[in-house]
């Protein structure tokens, strides 16, 4: 009876779990039908809205800067050489690397004593020209007064001779006196010739004279500016640069002491493109004095001058292209020659331009604007300048138009967008604040405390806003929503 009873259970149990997959198959097979036989559904299709940031292309007028790099030189510099050669025996105080000297100071002097020799010496030579001189003036004055002396004597001489002549026409003397007469008239003549032969001599010697006197002269002024280049003096004021001279060394002629940089006097020179530099010359085509900003960032710390454009180099350079331009400058405060500074020139302000953003431009020049039903738009447009981040364009046909801000590859022709304005995409949100009456604060107030699994800082933070006049109305619900309130 057993084993009967079990059997049965057993086919019971069998027979139970045969018709429960027998219906699991059932319903697959129905559900399968049910698929098969259902009709395909085809799905709703939406047109994708994409949203954009645009702005309003306003016409203005802007003055675009044109940014350059450059370096800071020194319009005024010398390069302090020696004249002569010699000893360095005596060194100015300030004469050292980055000394400031004064226009007119003594910088080092050299051995003077081959100078004052060389000086002495003309000197005595100038004092004997003088001596040669007063010599050959008394000279000449000693040959006038013979010549005068000749000449009177000739005349006598002349006179007795006629006389003698005249008597032997009356048959008183003898042809041998006439003859005697004369002779002694010719000599007389002779004499006089003689004695201004002399008194010509006499003049050159005076004109030789004064040419050795020049000569003299010349020689001690060279001397003496000889004797003056033994001190280096200071042309202007300024700092020195690049020292080599030390007490007792032995110099050169023409050696190369030291550099005098005058610091006040500085200009930035930069290259920019011929294109460039077209920009920046009026109608006469010559260089405009457009104001120049320099900036020097030392350490985080931009040290700034301004300046104005003054001239332009004359040629271009061998294996150089574009314009070299000098700007002087105002004010150079902390700027050294040799600085690598940044150059903002201020050009020409262009009349009726738009200021959109870079990426606002396609590589086609066209720009996506705004047209009907909010669609976009292509529009051409002539780009003027390049502004960091900013493009200028011409107003010309997108005045007024709403332009998309950021042009991505998703965007294009006849695509609806959901625009939105710069105010709308930069505003943030004011959380709104609520007043809370003295039974409802003290309420929440007791709640935070007593709330045991809240963290201490977050704890302190929300006691320290509940104290406020005006308590942000989200906490407040937060918290009531906590309380079961």
């Amino acid at each position: 009876m057993r084993f009967l009873r079990q059997s049965m259970t057993g086919l019971f149990l069998f027979a139970i779990t045969l018709g429960l997959v027998l219906f699991a198959g059932s319903m697959v097979r129905d559900a399968i039908d049910e698929r098969l036989t259902r009709d395909a559904r085809k799905p709703q299709v939406r047109e994708r809205v994409f949203s954009v940031a645009v702005v309003i292309a306003n016409p203005q007028t802007v003055a675009p800067v044109l940014q350059a790099f450059g370096q800071i030189e020194s319009r005024r510099s010398l390069q302090i050489r020696s004249a002569v050669p010699g000893t360095v025996i005596e060194l100015a105080e300030n004469f050292e690397e980055g000394g400031a000297v004064t226009d007119g100071q003594i910088l080092l002097r050299i051995d003077p004593a081959d100078a004052d020799a060389a000086l002495q010496r003309a000197g005595a030579d100038l004092l004997d020209a003088e001596a040669e001189i007063r010599d050959a003036e008394r000279g000449l004055q000693l040959a006038q007064d013979e010549l005068t002396a000749a000449r009177e004597q000739a005349d006598l001489r002349q006179r007795a001779f006629e006389r003698q002549k005249g008597l032997a026409e009356r048959g008183v003397v003898t042809e041998t006196a006439v003859e005697t007469a004369e002779l002694a008239a010719s000599s007389a003549r002779q004499a006089v010739v003689t004695r201004r032969q002399a008194l010509a001599q006499a003049e050159a010697r005076i004109d030789k004279a004064k040419t050795s006197l020049e000569r003299a002269r010349i020689a001690r002024d060279e001397a003496q500016r000889l004797r003056n280049d033994t001190e280096v003096r200071a042309e202007f004021s300024g700092t020195l640069s690049d020292v080599s001279a030390v007490a007792g060394g032995l110099v050169g002629s023409n050696e190369k002491l030291a550099d005098l940089i005058d610091g006040n006097a500085l200009e930035v020179v930069f290259r920019v493109s011929t294109s460039q530099y077209a920009r920046l010359l009026d109608p006469q085509g010559a260089l405009l004095p457009a104001p120049v900003r320099v900036t020097l960032d030392v350490s985080g710390i931009d040290l700034s001058s301004s300046g104005t454009l003054s001239r332009a180099s004359a040629a271009v350079g061998e294996g150089q292209t574009g314009r070299l331009v000098f700007a002087s400058l105002d004010t150079p405060r902390g700027m050294k020659p040799g600085d690598f500074v940044t150059v903002a020139v201020e050009e020409p302000q262009l009349q009726n331009v738009v200021r959109l953003p870079s990426k606002a431009l396609a590589a086609d020049s066209t720009v996506l604007v705004l047209g009907e039903g909010d669609r976009l738009e292509t529009l051409p447009v002539t780009l003027l300048r390049r502004q960091g981040d900013d493009i200028l364009i011409r107003a010309q046909g997108v005045a007024g138009r709403s332009v998309v801000a950021e042009r991505t590859p998703l965007l294009g022709a006849g695509i609806k967008v959901r625009p939105l304005q710069p105010e709308a995409t930069n505003q943030i949100a004011e959380p709104e604040m609520v007043d809370l009456n003295p039974e409802k604060r003290a309420r929440l107030v007791a709640f935070v405390e007593a709330n045991k699994f809240m963290p201490d800082d977050v704890k302190t933070r929300i006691l320290t806003a509940l104290q406020e006049p005006q308590v942000p109305a989200q906490m407040v619900q937060r918290l009531e929503s906590r309380m079961g309130g």
